[in-house]
């Protein structure tokens, strides 16, 4: 099983920047996608971006060329960049990892880490 550790998550201001990252251990074989989710109070888990073994990207429409999903292999750990954060991105942020044959790991989530956008 995959153990999937969340840090960086604390209070920005509308407009600065965070840095998240996850590191995953354990079980990673066969991985060919890692990426960000987050939960509002209230609502639903959304996936926030994505990135694929080869580089493929993908993010949520509304943080598209505000967030930057990057990934370490050599360390097995993904980064969300997070410029100029709005209110609307105050969530807990989980990431997880997908393989081919399975899809995202939902059944085993992290414990997220908080990220609050306020002035």
């Amino acid at each position: 099983q995959v153990q999937l550790v969340e840090s960086g998550g604390g209070l920005v201001q509308p407009g600065g920047s965070l840095r998240l990252s996850c590191i995953a251990s354990g079980s990673i074989f066969s991985i060919n996608a890692m990426g960000w989710f987050r939960q509002a109070p209230g609502k639903e888990r959304e996936l926030v971006a994505a990135i694929t073994n080869g580089g493929t990207t993908n993010y949520l429409n509304s943080v598209n060329g505000r967030f930057t999903i990057s990934r370490d292999n050599a360390k097995n750990t993904v980064y969300l960049q997070m410029n100029s954060p709005q209110p609307e991105d105050t969530a807990v942020y989980y990431c997880n990892v997908a393989r081919s044959s399975t899809g995202w790991s939902t059944l085993r989530w992290g414990q997220g880490t908080q990220v609050t956008v306020s002035s």
